[in-house]
């Protein structure tokens, strides 16, 4: 039986990304994520519990990021768990768990992009008008092939 490991996670960027390129010339791009999780406990009181995890994107993945990723900016990773183990130098053995990216998926910026509710609106309306627009070109377009 092959062994699973392998999640999801959801959240924002805490701080900027760490960027750097190894000897070999492989990019390495280390992404700090905060998870949020919200519950009732027992009494019903609503509870926040956030999590803090690191990211490590290699290759590809680490140039998108370089371009993509930004403090505050929602994010989503697919990827698996990786344990280091070392030696301190007084002899004690110890580790720390990062999250290797296998996919990652940024969400919109649109609280940057479009800064007020017009700008909104003018987008919804060019986003319809969009649309009638390739619906009336299929319209004539069937009816041009119906003349022939």
């Amino acid at each position: 039986m092959n062994q699973l490991n392998s999640l999801i996670l959801e959240g924002n960027i805490t701080r900027e990304p760490e960027f750097r390129e190894t000897p070999h010339g492989c990019k390495v791009c280390k992404i700090p994520l905060a998870v949020n999780r919200y519950y009732k406990n027992n009494e019903g009181v609503g509870v926040e519990e956030v999590s803090y995890f690191n990211i490590e994107a290699f290759g590809k993945i680490a140039e998108y990021c370089q371009t993509h990723s930004e403090k505050g900016r929602g994010m989503r990773v697919v990827g698996r768990l990786k344990q280091d183990r070392w030696k301190t130098a007084d002899g004690k053995n110890t580790s720390s768990i990062s999250i290797i990216a296998e996919h990652i998926e940024f969400k919109p910026l649109l609280e940057k992009k479009i800064n007020s509710r017009n700008e909104l609106n003018d987008v919804a309306a060019a986003t319809t008008a969009a649309a009638n627009e390739y619906e009336r070109d299929s319209e004539n377009q069937e009816a041009e092939e119906a003349l022939f």
